[in-house]
């Protein structure tokens, strides 16, 4: 049931990005925020129905609390992204931040962590990272993970016109609108949330398994559909190579890690308990 769910979840938020670039105006606006509203209902639904009451609260205290609180900062005082403002193209605005925004904080948050911890193993037959190094790398590639994204997502809504920037220099080449220190904000947010959300959240967050399939998928979906929209049908060629490139630090080895683990699966008579998401990761 719960996979079912996230599934169909999934389903419906693909078809609402699949028809973002055939739209313009008014009702592109209109699919950025129900993709967004969509992407939270998913990413904490199955926080909640995987991991339990506990990691769902603090998924959107820390992503979505968190992520309020930091871009109400930003806009009042340029810390730490840089000076920008918000259009009021995305709904209404609190403290000059659209209400939907930090629900996109926590929408790629919990895929970006869930990716991580896929990739960053424990230790065991000699293989795998010890405990201390284990938790230090699962902060730093899932901070990865979360800001990659923005190398596709701040072009995009900028391009569109839903915030600007009062100085966007010094710019990433080919990224111009879009300064250096708005990347860097994202990284140090984006470490801030794992790095608090492990201990909120409790040890549920350190397994991933099965069910975790869909939010996998997400992370994989986002990042290839991102390139190919920004090099097909948006015309952003700039933001496609620079956001293929930052996003496949975890996307790839993600894939790889996924292919391998299926074929894996495919030659065993039995459930590999490893795989189970209440086994250890």
């Amino acid at each position: 049931m719960t996979r079912r769910l996230s599934w169909a979840l999934l389903a419906v938020l693909v078809l609402t990005q699949i028809c973002y670039p055939l739209t313009a105006g008014a009702t592109r606006a209109g699919l950025t925020v129900a993709t967004v509203l969509l992407g939270w209902l998913l990413s904490v639904g199955h926080a909640l129905l995987t991991r339990g009451t506990r990691t769902a609260l603090a998924l959107v205290a820390v992503a979505t609390g968190g992520g309020f609180a930091v871009e109400a900062l930003g806009v009042a005082t340029g810390v730490p992204f840089g000076s920008y403002d918000y259009s009021g193209e995305l709904g209404p605005k609190l403290a000059g931040v659209p209400l939907i925004i930090p629900l996109a904080w926590t929408w790629m948050a919990w895929p970006a962590w869930l990716t991580a911890v896929r990739l960053v193993r424990p230790a065991g037959g000699g293989t795998g990272w010890p405990g201390p190094a284990r938790h230090a790398a699962r902060i730093g590639l899932a901070a990865i993970g979360l800001a990659a994204w923005d190398l596709f997502l701040d072009p995009q809504m900028v391009a569109e016109g839903y915030w600007v920037w009062r100085d966007a220099t010094p710019a990433l080449p080919g990224l111009p609108g879009v300064p250096v220190s708005n990347y860097l904000g994202w990284l140090l947010f984006a470490l801030l949330v794992a790095a608090v959300l492990r201990p909120l959240a409790g040890p549920a967050v350190d397994r991933a398994g099965r069910p975790d399939a869909p939010m996998f998928a997400l992370y994989l979906w986002t990042y290839a559909s991102s390139v190919l929209a920004h090099a097909v049908f948006l015309r952003l060629p700039a933001s496609a190579l620079w956001g293929a490139a930052g996003m496949a630090l975890t996307a790839v080895p993600l894939a790889v890690a996924l292919l391998r683990g299926r074929r894996t699966d495919t030659g065993r008579p039995t459930v590999d308990p490893a795989r189970r998401v209440d086994a250890p990761a």
